[in-house]
Parts: C-alpha cells; structure tokens; sequence
C-alpha cells in the first residue's frame, strides 16, 4: 500500500470518529454505504476464507458492479485494513476485575475468541499493528488490563504481545486441527500399528510413555483446548513472578 493509499485508507478507517470525504475515489451515486461494503466481505471472509474475498466476489454478494466496488475502496489491501478493524470493534471487551491474574487471562481470551470467530483475521492483519479506531480502543483496554504488572512501559507493549500472540497461534492451531477430526483419528488407526512395530520403547521410553498417556485421555494426538489452558497458564504465572520482582 502506498502512501497516498494509506492515507485515504486511514481517513477511511476513522470516518466516524473524524467524518470527511466519505468515498474512496469518484463515481456514480452509490446506493450503499461503506459500512455495508465492507460487513458483506466480513461475511464473505467467514464463509470462504481470506482467498475467497476479492472484489468480483464481492460485487456478486453486493448485487452491484466489480466497477462500482471501486468508488468505495480503492484495492483489496484497503479493503482488509477495514475489515480487520471492523472485526475488532464486534469483540466483546470485560470490564477490568480487581484479580490481576484474571485480567491478564482475559486478555488472552478475547484474543482467542476473536481469531476463532473470524479465522482469517491474522492473516489479514499481517505484521503491522492496526491503526484504526478498534484497533487502538482494543490496544487501550489491552494495556489497562497488564497495568498492574507495575513493569515499564516497554514491558507493558510486551505483556501484551506474550498474552496476544500465544492465543492468536492457539486459535489458528485449534482451527487447524478441528477442520478434519476423523482424518486425524484415521491416520492415527494406521500409524499407531506399524510404530508399534518399527520403534523400541526401550530405546525412546519417554516418547512411548507420555504418547500412549497421551493417545488414551486425548483419543488423538493433541488436544488443543488443553494446551491453550496449560499455555496460558504458564504464562500468567510468570508475568506474576516478573511483577512479585
């Protein structure tokens, strides 16, 4: 995106809060608005995944011409930036409890919930920090919630980041991993008996025990809930500690 982009694209991203020119490039009268376009590709997004959304498809979902998608965003990039922000703003954000520990969990938690919910949301988001209004209301409460943690406010920006990105990875990994339950069960059924007969518990004893423990209570391989719990967990613990000093 370049910067004569970016910056329509922003006045774009904060048109309610700092209202301007409310198009992204002349054309014919438009009969929707902006907050409609850009809804219809979320749903698009959820139905088909990221590479499902492009502006013919949306133009078929919006009954209007691809031409005419143009008068409203002017590229695809601009297009996802408004998704994205569009999606943060739907998140359910708690209010703040006294429970610090509690505070740093929820924190991971809307995170999890908000990538399970819209699957396509980190790649869409990329590596840059979002720059529109949800984006930095989402930063704000994020930030209010490891306030506590008493560290600087370079570790603060890294609390955040510790608890955001273990849950957008767990929420990306358990998307993954739900996708095709009875694959997972089926490649098991056929590998479980040729390693029995290939590998040595005597050689990888650990491996042996801990795999069976874990195929018996899992009935698969992984049980990514429980992971995300555990994950979590361990982390919190430790932000504590670094907080105790």
């Amino acid at each position: 995106m370049g910067t004569d982009e970016l910056e329509v694209t922003l006045r774009l991203l904060w048109r309610h809060e700092r209202p301007g020119p409310a198009r992204a490039k002349p054309g014919p009268r438009q009969r929707l608005d902006l907050d409609a376009v850009v809804a219809a590709a979320i749903d698009l997004a959820d139905d088909r995944g990221l590479a499902g959304v492009s502006i013919r498809a949306l133009s078929t979902r919006l009954g209007i011409g691809a031409m005419s998608v143009y008068t409203y965003v002017t590229s695809r990039d601009q297009l996802l930036a408004l998704m994205v922000d569009d999606a943060l703003g739907g998140l359910a954000l708690p209010p703040h409890v006294p429970d610090l520990g509690a505070r740093l969990e929820a924190v991971a938690d809307v995170t999890y919930r908000a990538h399970r919910r819209h699957p396509w949301l980190a790649e869409a988001s990329g590596p840059r920090p979002g720059l529109g209004p949800h984006a930095f209301a989402l930063y704000e409460w994020q930030l209010e919630a490891v306030q506590p943690l008493g560290v600087d406010d370079l570790e603060l920006d890294q609390a955040v980041s510790l608890l955001t990105g273990f849950a957008l990875n767990a929420a990306v990994l358990a998307g993954q991993w739900v996708d095709e339950p009875q694959d997972d069960l089926d490649w098991w059924a056929t590998a479980a008996p040729v390693l029995e007969e290939l590998t040595d518990a005597r050689r990888h004893p650990l491996a042996h025990r801990v795999g069976t423990a874990v195929g018996e209570a899992y009935g698969a391989g992984r049980d990514t809930g429980r992971e995300y719990e555990f994950g979590l967990l361990a982390i919190v613990h430790g932000l504590l500690e670094l907080s105790r000093g």
